[in-house]
């Protein structure tokens, strides 16, 4: 996958487009990533013991990683991902800046 854990991605499709957030998890073999504020969900978790109350937990779910992009660091504006080897090294670069990410 392109997108890694730690990276600054914009949602390009669904209810959140347009948020930027930077990416929680990674999951590549479901092609999903989970990003910090987006496609939040609400989780219902009940009492554990005798006098404790139920409570809802507000949390993120997995977005599919083609609804997302990187945001370049350098331009800050989305861009795409692309590989070049420099030294002996496989590094990504964004297509629209040219400079490694």
């Amino acid at each position: 996958m392109k997108i890694k854990k730690g990276d600054q991605v914009e949602i390009i499709a669904g209810k959140d487009s347009g948020k930027r957030g930077e990416v929680l998890h990674v999951f590549p073999r479901l092609e999903k990533v989970v990003v910090k504020g987006a496609n939040s969900m609400k989780r219902h978790v009940r009492p554990k013991r005798d006098g404790e109350k139920g409570q809802r937990i507000e949390k993120e779910a997995p977005i599919h990683v083609s609804n997302v992009m990187l945001v370049c660091p350098h331009t800050n504006t989305v861009t795409r991902i692309g590989y070049k080897i420099e030294g002996g090294e496989k590094v990504r670069i964004s297509k629209k800046s040219g400079k490694v990410i």
